[in-house]
């Protein structure tokens, strides 16, 4: 019987896996889930209808100052796209001139910083495909390693930006704070980049070194290309127009305030209110801001598009998660996982194969992030004992688990709705070329990379070798079954003599 009601706890996961797989938006999906959450803590642990929503609105309080941060998140970014400072970063990468050697490894490198100031992978990939697939088409380069170059770098801010919404819901989802959770993966993400970009460099040998320019790639646009691009990512059409027009260079400022604020320690909201701040000050010395109305209007633009889908997704989700907590509803995994681990990075492990299962099972990473996140974190709260300082860490390596492995995760999946994007981008803007999944796959440097070393460097604990990510070892921290027995045979009797 308790098998039954268990399995039937779990159903809620089973359910919102199911509708977000059919395609079902999560704006619906999610309240779905949530009234059939309902429905089975009534049944299961007689719950009181305000009991169940108490539990909800309690989870949803906790996610507050994750909807405030989320919101100044979309506004930076819609101020980073408009104002020129995303074009200001792409001119100064490009002013020398690329060749067929460099094409791919440039683009690898202005995505990669490009999607740390816009905080959108999606975004960043729309707008910078354009470029670089026609420089790459005048050049002579490689079309698959360029394009999956911009795709791995376009993933790289949106899994460790200060802005990316996927680093902010599952820092909050875990209880960490974001600049924490920077720092714990900075290094790391930053050898990922390195070694990523070396490799990129050595498949890139042997080919020709004429140079072009960005200018003249994207004079070669077709116009059909001009209007399908305004369709689909109109931000990205004029980022494109700011590219060819030119914006000065000391636009890349707001951008430096913000990182030099985030190393310093500055709390989030702090940060990001200082890069819309500067975006205003420096686009209105540039021309590229025409007045305080206009900006406003774009930061308002960007606290829309917060509110209109991620932070009210995030509130139902958040009082899915609550109903779930209530009724331990993932007990029983907790319990087969604890089974046959031995140890507690062997239990991360295992959380970070949830996450690319559950990133496989959803197709979409935001959902993998918000449904296995509340999961990892269950986990490891009812199964390790550690000092609070020590479960800190472990929640920040959950939290880039979730993170980490869904965005680069999602590059290395097939059927997944990032490939479908990004395919779709790439064949709108390059009709030259019919691409595939697998064209974006198998170069895919960066995503190979990132998540193969998180799981190795996890599991092996040779993550001790890179700073602020080695994570306490036993016996600082330990499976809370094995703490048990040591305490029992603690207090057998001593025999005597």
């Amino acid at each position: 019987m308790q098998a039954i009601i268990g399995f039937l706890k779990f159903t809620p996961v089973f359910l919102l896996a199911g509708l977000m797989i059919s395609g079902m938006d999560p704006l619906l999906a999610a309240p779905v889930a949530v009234i059939w959450a309902s429905i089975v803590a009534f049944a299961t642990d007689k719950l009181s209808f305000n009991d169940i929503v108490s539990a909800a609105v309690e989870n949803v309080k906790e996610m507050q100052l994750v909807f405030f941060i989320l919101m100044a998140a979309y506004a930076m970014a819609e101020a980073f796209m408009s104002t020129g400072v995303a074009a200001a970063i792409i001119n100064v990468a490009l002013g020398l001139g690329m060749t067929a050697k460099t094409v791919a490894v440039t683009a690898f490198i202005v995505t990669a910083i490009l999607s740390v100031a816009t905080g959108t992978s999606w975004g960043t990939f729309a707008a910078c495909a354009p470029i670089f697939l026609w420089l790459n088409h005048i050049v002579g380069g490689n079309l698959l390693l360029t394009t999956a170059a911009i795709a791995g770098g376009a993933c790289f801010g949106d899994n460790i930006g200060l802005i990316s919404d996927t680093t902010v819901v599952s820092s909050g989802i875990h209880k960490v704070e974001v600049i924490h959770r920077i720092r714990h993966q900075g290094v790391w993400s930053g050898l990922c980049l390195l070694v990523s970009a070396i490799i990129i460099v050595l498949l890139s040998l042997g080919l020709s070194g004429e140079a072009a320019s960005a200018t003249d790639a994207i004079k070669e646009i077709p116009a059909e290309v001009w209007t399908s691009l305004n369709e689909q990512r109109p931000s990205a059409v004029t980022l494109l127009n700011q590219v060819q027009e030119g914006v000065p260079t000391f636009m890349i400022v707001p951008l430096i305030i913000v990182l030099a604020a985030a190393i310093r320690g500055l709390p989030t909201l702090a940060c990001l209110g200082l890069g819309i701040a500067s975006s205003l000050i420096f686009g209105l010395v540039a021309g590229t801001v025409d007045s305080v109305t206009s900006f406003l209007g774009l930061v308002e633009t960007g606290f829309a598009d917060a509110g209109s889908w991620v932070i009210v997704m995030m509130m139902w989700v958040a009082a899915f998660g609550g109903i779930m907590a209530k009724i331990n509803a993932f007990s029983p995994l907790s319990n087969f996982i604890s089974s046959i681990v031995k140890n507690v990075r062997q239990l991360l492990f295992c959380n970070g194969l949830l996450a690319i299962l559950g990133n496989a099972a959803l197709s979409d990473e935001m959902a993998q992030i918000v449904t296995v996140g509340p999961i990892c974190k269950s986990l490891t709260d009812e199964n390790v004992e550690a000092s609070e300082e020590d479960m800190y860490k472990l929640r920040l390596r959950n939290a880039t688990f979730n993170d980490a492995l869904g965005v680069f995760g999602s590059q290395l999946i097939p059927w997944h709705v990032y490939m479908g994007f990004y395919v779709g981008i790439a064949s709108a803007v390059y009709p030259l070329h019919q691409f595939v999944p697998w064209d974006i796959i198998r170069y895919n440097v960066m995503a190979i990379v990132a998540v193969s070393s998180l799981l190795l460097l996890t599991l092996t604990g040779l993550d001790r070798f890179i700073p602020l990510f080695g994570l306490p070892s036993e016996p600082q921290v330990r499976l809370k079954k094995y703490a048990k027995k040591d305490k029992e045979k603690d207090m057998e009797p001593v025999e005597a003599l």
